[in-house]
């Protein structure tokens, strides 16, 4: 009981929902959903990606967030007491290195977003002077010191959050930030259905093109699927940590899917109309967001209004997702050094803001520890996390932890799932990712 008092709980099923829903949410939803799906097929592309995240994706997300339940631990704790004298901690271990990988970079480009909600409100992202707007984001990622400012600012805010604790601070960010990012699309959505490039641009997202889909379209829909739900990091296993048993767990996760699939639909709802009433290509990754969206709202009536929601609406999502990736850290530091909040908060937002300095003042490193990320970390600890629940943890302990607070209706389709698609399907993810390494070394 001591440790619970010390680490904190959620106040009940809303707030840990909001809080996990933010943690889900987060850049890849409002830039990498909607182009992916663009690319690959429209409609064609949610449809495969809805699959995964119902076949893949909740399993997965379940299977996190009942071993933090279970354990109350961190990752690290977690696999320690339920599996004790084996090698499965280092599953937890590698949720907490990605954790620290993932922030340093992280605060980095949330810092963009904080840099042109400034220009956007000041008036100088629109000013005459300013030049193209592919010449201001160089400009960005050139000035080191500049982007290491706005990283600082964000971290900062990210820590004072988290140091707040459970209930005082992530919950109750979450409460305050996730409707005002649903509000923020949905008028930004009011001004893209209106827009003239409406019907086209709901035709590049939304119809079916199965022709356009392809293997590889299909495989990026299971990854982003894979990725957009915060799995493999511990960020659920934490979250899951402060949620109390009365709470039924599949209607929960249920409702974190269902959240963070909305936002990147509705963003793609957003987009593309604007991008086709003007007449832009779309562009993959930070092109879409800080180049391409930026020439659309200029050519808008009230440009620096619209841009500053939009960026205001990045800030929020990424706030909600480095405040569950610094809450990895911090719970594992009071877990098992006993730490005290404010302390593992300051001391371990400190090393992951000197960890992305090399990504605030050196191009193209951002790139290489992104890579690192999402090709290796993540699929590991989430392919680790899938054999732990569907093969080592006992079948009796598994269908318990599932069914606290609940019925345990679905705990056999849970349990196929986890045991046999999710390893197949992460693993394929993997082998995508480390494919072309392994030909290389072979071709060399």
């Amino acid at each position: 009981m001591e440790s619970s008092t010390v680490r904190g709980n959620w106040s009940g099923r809303v707030g840990f929902v909001l809080a996990a829903a933010g943690s889900a949410i987060g850049l890849g939803n409002i830039w990498m959903f909607p182009y992916r799906a663009g690319q690959y097929g429209g409609a064609a592309f949610v449809f495969v990606y809805l699959g995964a995240v119902v076949l893949i994706g909740l399993p997965l997300l379940n299977s996190e967030i009942l071993l933090g339940r279970a354990t109350r631990r961190n990752p690290v704790g977690a696999l320690r007491l339920l599996s004790p004298g084996t090698g499965w901690p280092v599953v937890g271990w590698l949720g907490v290195i990605a954790g620290f990988v993932i922030l340093s970079y992280y605060g980095v480009v949330a810092g963009w977003a904080l840099d042109y909600t400034w220009m956007a409100a000041s008036g100088q992202l629109f000013s005459s002077t300013s030049g193209s707007m592919s010449g201001a984001f160089e400009k960005l990622a050139a000035n080191g010191p500049r982007q290491v400012w706005w990283q600082g600012l964000f971290m900062l805010a990210t820590i004072f959050i988290v140091s707040r604790g459970v209930e005082q601070g992530i919950e109750r960010t979450g409460k305050i930030l996730m409707p005002l990012l649903f509000g923020i699309v949905l008028v930004l959505l009011g001004y893209s259905l209106t827009s003239d490039g409406v019907e086209r641009g709901l035709e590049f997202f939304m119809r079916p093109r199965f022709s356009e889909l392809g293997w590889q379209g299909a495989l990026a829909a299971l990854g982003q699927a894979f990725f957009s739900l915060s799995l493999g990091m511990g960020a659920m296993i934490t979250y899951g940590s402060y949620l109390g048993e009365d709470e039924s767990l599949p209607g929960s996760v249920a409702m974190i899917a269902v959240a963070d699939t909305a936002l990147a639909i509705l963003a793609g709802l957003v987009i593309f109309p604007l991008v086709f009433t003007f007449n832009l290509e779309p562009s993959a990754g930070p092109g879409l967001v800080f180049i391409t969206l930026p020439q659309a709202f200029a050519m808008m009536p009230a440009p620096a209004f619209l841009a500053s929601l939009f960026f205001l609406l990045l800030i929020f999502a990424a706030l909600t997702s480095a405040v569950s990736l610094l809450e990895v850290a911090v719970a594992f530091l009071v877990d098992e050094f006993k730490f005290s909040r404010v302390t593992a908060s300051v001391g371990a937002g400190a090393i992951i803001f000197c960890l992305g300095l090399p990504s605030a003042l050196s191009e193209g490193f951002l790139d290489h520890v992104d890579a690192l990320a999402s090709n290796w970390l993540l699929p590991v600890g989430g392919l680790c996390t899938a054999l732990f629940v569907g093969w080592s943890l006992d079948r009796a302990a598994a269908r318990k932890f599932y069914a606290a607070g609940g019925s345990g209706r679905g705990f056999e389709m849970f349990h196929f799932c986890i045991k046999y698609l999710a390893p197949v399907a992460v693993g394929v993810i993997l082998l995508q990712n480390t494919w072309p390494v392994i030909s290389g070394l072979f071709a060399g």
